[in-house]
C-alpha cells in the first residue's frame, strides 16, 4: 500500500533519550525546558524574532484573531483546510470569500479590494501547498484601508519569500506542526509575529491569561502544548534539511516522469524558496480525476483530494459561488509525497497515471470514430432516401 503520506520519524534512541530527561524531571507540560528549547530553535533555525509554540495549528489561528481583536467580516479564500474557515466562524466573525488564483491557488489579490465593506477588519490568506500569496498586494491593500493581516501557513515550513521565512509577514502568522506536516511535533503549531506587544498579550493567552500565580491580565485559553510533543519537534529539526532535500527531489522525479501527463502543475513563487509539502496536480476534468483516483486505489495507491469541497460550501457560512475555486476544488489531487516514498513507487504512481491518461485517450478517440460512422452512416441513409424518393 502506498498513502498519500507518512509522518517522518526518527531514530527510536533518538526520542528516547528525550523521554528519560522527562522522566527524570518529571516536568510534562506548563512551558517546560524541551519546550522553552524548541522555541529558541526555531526561531534560530527560521529566522524570525518572535514565536510562540502552541498546541495545534487551528488554535494558532484563533488566538491570531482574538489578539487583533478583529469584528465583523474577515476576507478569506475558499480553497484552503476547514480549520481556515471554521475558526473565522468560531471567533464570531463573518468569512467573506474571494476567489482564487487559476494559476496559484491562493487568493486573487486584484479581487480582494472589491469585497473590502465598512465592516471589514482583516483578510486571512492561506499560503496553498506552501506557495506564498502575493504578499507584497496583500500588505498594500490592508495598508490602504487599515485592514489585520493573517496569514494561514500551515504548509509553509521551509518556505521563504524575498529571503526571509514566509512565517514573518502579516501582523500574525499561524502554522501547523502535525504529523502529517513535512516539519511536525506529533500535534502542536505556532504562531509568529513581528510585533512584541502582540506577542507578549498571546503568550499570556496560551496559558489562560495568567500574569502571576493568582493574576489574569488576558483573556485565554488553554493553548499550551507538552514536553512530549516538544522531544518529537526537537528530534525532526535536526533531520529536517534532509527531509526538503528529499521532497525538493522526489518532486523533480515526478516533474520528469510527469511531464506527458495532461495535467496542471501549481505555478510556485520560487522553485529555491519552496518547501515541496505536496505534490497537487488538476486534470482537466472532474471525471478525469475521479477516473486516476479510483483506478490508482485498487493498485492500492492512496491520493487525496485537497481542498475539496470549496469552503464557501461549507454548511455555516453564506454559501457563494467561486467559479475559479470550485472548478479547482473538483479536478485537483495530491499525490503520495513522504521522506520514505521509494523512486520504484514514485515509477509505479506515475506509469499508472500515464497509462490510465493512455487507456482513457484511445476508448475516448474510439467513441468519437464511433460517432463519425454513425454520422456517415446517417448521412448515408438520408441520401438514399432522397435519391429514392426522387425516382
Amino acid at each position: 500500500m502506498i498513502p498519500v503520506t507518512k509522518p517522518f520519524l526518527p531514530a527510536e534512541k533518538e526520542f528516547k533519550s528525550y523521554v528519560k530527561s522527562i522522566w527524570e524531571r518529571q516536568w510534562l507540560t506548563n512551558n517546560g525546558p524541551l519546550v522553552n528549547t524548541l522555541e529558541l530553535k526555531l526561531k534560530e533555525y527560521l529566522g524570525v524574532d518572535h514565536l510562540l509554540y502552541v498546541s495545534n495549528g487551528t488554535v494558532a489561528l484563533q488566538m491570531a484573531i482574538q489578539a487583533l481583536n478583529l469584528t465583523g467580516e474577515i476576507i478569506t479564500t475558499p480553497f484552503s483546510f476547514v480549520a481556515t474557515t471554521s475558526t473565522i466562524v468560531w471567533q464570531n466573525c463573518k468569512p467573506v470569500f474571494v476567489d482564487i488564483d487559476p494559476e496559484t491557488f491562493n487568493i486573487d489579490a486584484s479581487k480582494i479590494e472589491a469585497a473590502i465593506t465598512p465592516q471589514t477588519s482583516a483578510i486571512l490568506a492561506t499560503h496553498v501547498y506552501g506557495t506564498p500569496c502575493d504578499i507584497d498586494a496583500i500588505q498594500y491593500i490592508a495598508d490602504k484601508y487599515g485592514l489585520k493581516v493573517i496569514y494561514d501557513a500551515a504548509h509553509c515550513f521551509g518556505t521563504r519569500y524575498k529571503n526571509r521565512s514566509v512565517f514573518d509577514y502579516g501582523d500574525i502568522t499561524a502554522t501547523s506542526f502535525h504529523s502529517t506536516k513535512l516539519f511536525h511535533t506529533i500535534e502542536g503549531g505556532a504562531v509568529f509575529t513581528r510585533q512584541p506587544a502582540l506577542l507578549k498579550k498571546m503568550a499570556l493567552m496560551r496559558n489562560f491569561g495568567y500574569s502571576g500565580v493568582d493574576e489574569f491580565s488576558e483573556l485565554g485559553i488553554n493553548a499550551k502544548n507538552c514536553e512530549f510533543h516538544a522531544a518529537m519537534g526537537l528530534c525532526n529539526l535536526n533531520h529536517i534539511d534532509e527531509v526538503l532535500k528529499k521532497r525538493k527531489y522526489l518532486s523533480a522525479q515526478y516533474m520528469l516522469r510527469l511531464s506527458r501527463l495532461d495535467v496542471q502543475f501549481q505555478k510556485l513563487h520560487s522553485i529555491e524558496d519552496y518547501n515541496y509539502a505536496y505534490f497537487p496536480i488538476m486534470f482537466k476534468s472532474e471525471e478525469l480525476m475521479k477516473e486516476s483516483k479510483a483506478k490508482l486505489e485498487l493498485a492500492q495507491i492512496y491520493c487525496r483530494r485537497y481542498f475539496y469541497p470549496s469552503l464557501s460550501a461549507l454548511p455555516y457560512v453564506d454559501n457563494v459561488k467561486m467559479p475559479v475555486c470550485d472548478s479547482v476544488a473538483s479536478r485537483i489531487m495530491c499525490l503520495p509525497l513522504y521522506h520514505t516514498l521509494t523512486i520504484s513507487e514514485l515509477d509505479l504512481i506515475c506509469r499508472l497515471l500515464l497509462r490510465i491518461q493512455s487507456e482513457s485517450q484511445a476508448a475516448e478517440s474510439k467513441h468519437f470514430g464511433m460517432l463519425i460512422a454513425d454520422q456517415i452512416e446517417s448521412e448515408i441513409n438520408t441520401a438514399t432516401v432522397k435519391v429514392n424518393g426522387s425516382l
